[in-house]
């Protein structure tokens, strides 16, 4: 059977004076083709012209012309870097979607929610501003109304780094006591800190003695550090001050004991502002890469699940949030706001609620409660 679809066919003079003709075809209903005619009509009365035109362009072939067009202008390193980019990110994923059709939900579903998680968001933020530069583009042209992707929002490596990487108690016990027989005081307090903690790795090497309240049995966080120094922590909710187990504080006092000893072999005093965590060779701050080897060391050792050390810090909340530790007390403990508590470990609490319900209704095996027929 021969199904009639209706068309339209329009012409018109572009914006530099060029006879044109705009088609179109496939439509169900000559009422659905009038319609798309007087689109085009306003679009063209409107001064959109460009819009008409380049109707069916993709998104890959308007950053092939945009970059075509643009190269000479750029220095070398931006031009070979943008190729880069859009020959190996930007095309692969985005490059068959119309133009004036993708969306910023198709946009985040098609490329960012993809790339999240195998890079880094550094990486994924530089890719998303080269694409919005390019669209930026497009608009000033006149091809598009406006930039729809300005506040595509782009999750940061701690949001995106969580799946597998976090232990389960026993595996965590397996690597503390690993850790206790086998590294130095230092490495094995520095561990022990961070798994009852959940402070970052940066967080725990800025740690002064000043921080550290044996009285109260807290810690307080105020500064993060690596191997180009020290500074504030990253975010307002990273100035926190928590409570420590008795474990943890037995041993750092176990441990200062220790490192006053070392101080004094060196000529020197342990004040307020000497770092907490000091190397086991010289009475030094030690470097940022230490906790790094002292985790794949024990892995070697013990076989047990790969983490890194940031796995700590992930292994502290699922412990909590398994055993229905609050919510709100989780993000003020390790620094973040609640919504990044669900967007990080969203998976780990639909496991508990799921656990939960189990639970609840075991606890209730026997009882005559149910549905009634």
């Amino acid at each position: 059977m021969h199904v009639l679809l209706w068309g339209f066919r329009h012409k018109y003079y572009n914006a530099l004076g060029e006879r044109k003709e705009k088609k179109g075809s496939g439509y169900a209903t000559e009422k659905a083709a009038i319609k798309a005619l007087l689109q085009v009509k306003a679009e063209l009365l409107s001064g959109g012209s460009k819009k008409v035109e380049y109707e069916n362009m993709t998104v890959g072939q308007w950053l092939d012309i945009w970059y075509e067009s643009n190269k000479k202008k750029w220095k070398i390193g931006t031009a070979i870097q943008r190729e880069w980019i859009i020959r190996t990110q930007l095309k692969p994923y985005l490059s068959h979607f119309k133009l004036q059709k993708l969306d910023k939900i198709t946009y985040e579903r098609e490329f960012i929610h993809k790339v999240e998680g195998k890079f880094k968001s550094g990486t994924v933020r530089l890719w998303h501003t080269i694409f919005k530069i390019a669209i930026n583009a497009a608009v000033e042209n006149e091809m598009l109304d406006r930039n729809r992707f300005t506040k595509v929002a782009i999750l940061n490596d701690e949001e995106t780094d969580v799946k597998n990487n976090f232990l389960t108690p026993a595996e965590l016990n397996i690597l503390l006591n690993d850790v206790k027989l086998n590294e130095n005081i230092t490495n094995y307090s520095l561990i022990l800190t961070l798994a009852y903690t959940g402070i970052r790795r940066g967080e725990a090497l800025g740690l002064q003695w000043k921080n550290i309240d044996f009285k109260k049995h807290t810690i307080t966080v105020e500064r993060t550090r690596d191997d180009k120094g020290s500074r504030t922590p990253k975010t307002k909710n990273s100035h926190r001050t928590i409570v420590v187990d008795e474990i943890v504080m037995v041993q750092l006092e176990n441990y200062k004991k220790w490192c006053k000893k070392e101080l004094l072999k060196d000529g020197k005093k342990i004040t307020g502002e000497t770092f907490v965590f000091i190397s086991s060779d010289m009475p030094e701050p030690i470097k940022e890469h230490i906790p790094i080897h002292i985790i794949r060391k024990s892995i070697k050792r013990t076989g047990i699940h790969k983490i890194n050390v940031h796995g700590l810090r992930h292994t502290h909340a699922t412990i909590l949030l398994n055993n229905d530790f609050n919510v709100k007390a989780i993000a003020d403990r390790l620094g973040n706001t609640v919504q990044m508590i669900y967007n990080v470990y969203g998976h780990v609490m639909k496991k508990t609620e799921k656990e939960s319900v189990l639970v609840f209704k075991q606890a209730l095996n026997g009882a005559k409660t149910g549905a009634n027929s």
